[in-house]
C-alpha cells in the first residue's frame, strides 16, 4: 500500500550515479562491474508488493543492468536511451499501462537525466546529483548519495510508514 497522500502507478530510476555510485570497475581481462546496494533491490520489491511497476532507464546497454533487472524482477527494462529517449521511453511505459507521466516518480542524477525528472510526477535525485538536475524546480534531493541507498530513501517517501 502506498502513502495515502501519492498517487503514483510507475516508479522508474536511473542506473548510474543512482542505483550505482557512479564508479566504472573494470577487470585486468576487460570485465565491467558495478555495485548495487541491496536496500534499494528491496525498495524496489517493495513498491511492487504496494501494487506499483518498476523499470530501470538506462544510457547504457550492459549485461549487468540486466542481470540485475531479471534478479529483482524488474517488470520494465529499457537501455540505451539518451538525447530525450529517457522521456520517451517513459511515455512508452506509461501509454502500455494506460497511466500518465503525472502518475510516475523518477530519480537520475545527471543532465541526461533532467527532461524525464521535469515531466515526471514526483521527482528526485541523489544527493550527489548534479547541480543542474538538483535545479530543477519541485525536484527531491535525497540525503544519500548514488550507490549508497538514495532510491531507497526515496520509496520510503512513497510508502507509509510502518
Amino acid at each position: 500500500m502506498l502513502n495515502p497522500t501519492c498517487d503514483i502507478r510507475l516508479f522508474l530510476t536511473d542506473v548510474d550515479g543512482t542505483l550505482t555510485d557512479g564508479g566504472m570497475y573494470y577487470t585486468a581481462t576487460g570485465d565491467t562491474m558495478k555495485k548495487f546496494n541491496t536496500r534499494d533491490g528491496m525498495g524496489l520489491q517493495l513498491l511492487q508488493k504496494a501494487g506499483v511497476k518498476v523499470g530501470i532507464i538506462t544510457s547504457e546497454n550492459t549485461p549487468i543492468v540486466s542481470r540485475r533487472a531479471e534478479k529483482l524482477g524488474i517488470d520494465f527494462l529499457v537501455q540505451g536511451k539518451r538525447d530525450g529517449g529517457k522521456l520517451a521511453a517513459a511515455r512508452e511505459i506509461c501509454d502500455t499501462l494506460g497511466i500518465s507521466l503525472a502518475e510516475m516518480a523518477y530519480i537520475g542524477d545527471d543532465v541526461n537525466c533532467a527532461e524525464l525528472l521535469r515531466h515526471a510526477g514526483i521527482a528526485a535525485c541523489p544527493a550527489d546529483a548534479m547541480p543542474q538536475v538538483k535545479a530543477i524546480p519541485g525536484i527531491r534531493i535525497m540525503t544519500l548519495k548514488g550507490g549508497e541507498g538514495c532510491v531507497r530513501e526515496f520509496i520510503n517517501e512513497l510508502l507509509p510508514a510502518d
